[in-house]
């Protein structure tokens, strides 16, 4: 076995600053959210990239900027009615869009993994203070109904 090289250490710090990121933001009951749809529940967060260190933005090809925000999405597969029970993280394809009262985007997604985590990331652009709406059909990995989520979010300039 070798030692690891800088680019793998980097790497691994990279990685372990973003599983960071979305630990804190995925329990953070003000920046995470989740909504029920059947079995599965779809995991939504909308946050500014200027919370982002440049090294994670970078690594993820994210840009940073004072108006500029992420969506990131996961979704679970409840395996039984008892909320106690364990869930099972799954893949999922999506669609999406987002606009203001000047402007629309079509989402485009990036799927992470993170061990048995899966994330799914978009960027876009708002004006401060701002409503911005989204509306994602999004579909899980071998399932064949297609869900609608739909979210109205407020965004500041930090």
């Amino acid at each position: 076995m070798t030692a690891p090289n800088k680019t793998t250490i980097a790497l691994g710090n990279t990685l372990a600053a973003v599983t960071l990121f979305l630990m804190v933001f995925t329990q953070s009951g003000q920046a995470q959210q989740s909504e029920m749809f059947g079995p599965y529940e779809l995991h939504y967060s909308v946050v500014n990239t200027t919370f982002l260190s440049p090294e994670v933005a970078a690594a993820y090809g994210i840009t940073r900027g004072k108006k500029r925000a992420i969506l990131n999405l996961s979704v679970r597969e409840h395996m039984s009615e008892k909320p106690t029970q364990p869930t099972e993280a799954r893949a999922m394809i999506l669609k999406g869009k987002t606009w203001d009262l000047i402007h629309s985007q079509t989402l485009e997604f990036q799927q992470i993994k993170e061990g048995a985590a899966t994330y799914y990331i978009a960027e876009f652009k708002f004006i401060n203070e701002e409503w911005r709406f989204f509306e994602v059909y999004f579909r899980p990995e071998g399932v064949e109904k297609t869900y609608t989520f739909e979210l109205k979010h407020q965004l500041y300039i930090n």
